[in-house]
C-alpha cells in the first residue's frame, strides 16, 4: 500500500493541474473537458467501451505473443550462426526506418480488412525490441562461463539451455516489457486503417466529431490496458528469475 501512494499522489497532482487548466484558465470543454465529464462518460458508456477494449486487447495480445514466438527463435538463430547474423540483422535494423503508420495501409491492401492485418502491424511494432534484447542477452555470457561448461563436457545444447538462456532472461524480459507497451501502440495504429471496432477506431471517430470526453475516456482505457499488460509481464519476470539482481533490488527499495 505504501508503494501505491506514489503513483496515486502523481495522479492527484495531474488531476489538480487538469482542474486548474479547465476552471482557472478557462479552457473550453471541447478542447479539454473537466475530469468529472470523462469519469461520467466512462460510467455511462462502460459496456460500449469494454466491447471495443476487448477487441484492442485481443489484437494487442496476438501481435505481442507472435513477436515473442518469432523474435526469440530468430535471435537464437542470429547468435548461433554468423551467416544468419550477417544476412538478417542489417535488414532488421533497416526495417525500423520505415514508419509503421505508412506501412499499415499497404498491409491492409495485401491482407484485407480482417484481424490479420491488425495483428501483423502490431507484430511489426513489437518485434524489434524482442529480437535485439534477446540477441544482446544471449551474447552477454562471460568467457569464464563457457570455459566452465567446457570443463563439464557440456554439449552445445546444454551450453545453450543451462548457461546462455538463464543469463539472457533478464535482457529478454527488458525487451519483452518494451514490446508489450509498443503492442498497444501498434494495435491502435492498425485500427486507424480500415477498422470498424476497437479503441483506435473510437479515437478517430471521437476526434472527427470533436467528442473530447469520449476521446479522453478511450485514452484512459488504453492506459489501463497498457499498465495491466506491463505489470503482468513484470510479474512473470519475478516468478521466472527471482534470483536476478534487478528483482532483488526492487524488493529492497
Amino acid at each position: 500500500m505504501k508503494d501505491l501512494m506514489y503513483p496515486i499522489s502523481t495522479l492527484v497532482l495531474v488531476l489538480l493541474a487538469w482542474l486548474g487548466a479547465v476552471y482557472v484558465l478557462g479552457v473550453p470543454a471541447y478542447l479539454l473537458p473537466p475530469p468529472q465529464d470523462v469519469v461520467e462518460r466512462l460510467i455511462t458508456d462502460f459496456a460500449f467501451l469494454m466491447r471495443h477494449s476487448a477487441v484492442t486487447t485481443f489484437v494487442t495480445l496476438l501481435g505481442f505473443l507472435l513477436s515473442i514466438v518469432i523474435g526469440i527463435p530468430l535471435a537464437v538463430s542470429i547468435v548461433s550462426s554468423r551467416i544468419v547474423d550477417k544476412a538478417i540483422m542489417p535488414w532488421l535494423v533497416l526495417s525500423q526506418t520505415f514508419p509503421k503508420v505508412a506501412l499499415a495501409p499497404l498491409i491492409t491492401v495485401w491482407f484485407g480488412l480482417g484481424m490479420a492485418p491488425k495483428v501483423m502491424v502490431t507484430f511489426l511494432v513489437a518485434f524489434f525490441p524482442v529480437v535485439v534484447s534477446s540477441v544482446v542477452g544471449l551474447r552477454s555470457i562471460e568467457n569464464e562461463m563457457i570455459e566452465l561448461a567446457d570443463s563439464m563436457k557440456a554439449s552445445r545444447f546444454q551450453k545453450f539451455w543451462k548457461f546462455r538462456m538463464p543469463l539472457a532472461l533478464p535482457s529478454m524480459f527488458s525487451g519483452i516489457k518494451v514490446a508489450v507497451a509498443f503492442s498497444v501502440v501498434g494495435a491502435v495504429i492498425a485500427e486507424w486503417v480500415g477498422a470498424t471496432q476497437g479503441l483506435g477506431y473510437l479515437l478517430l471517430s471521437a476526434n472527427s466529431r470533436l467528442d473530447t470526453s469520449l476521446l479522453f475516456a478511450v485514452l484512459v482505457c488504453l492506459t489501463v490496458i497498457g499498465v495491466v499488460l506491463y505489470y503482468a509481464v513484470e510479474w512473470i519476470e519475478r516468478v521466472t528469475i527471482p534470483w536476478h539482481v534487478t528483482v532483488r533490488l526492487k524488493d529492497r527499495i
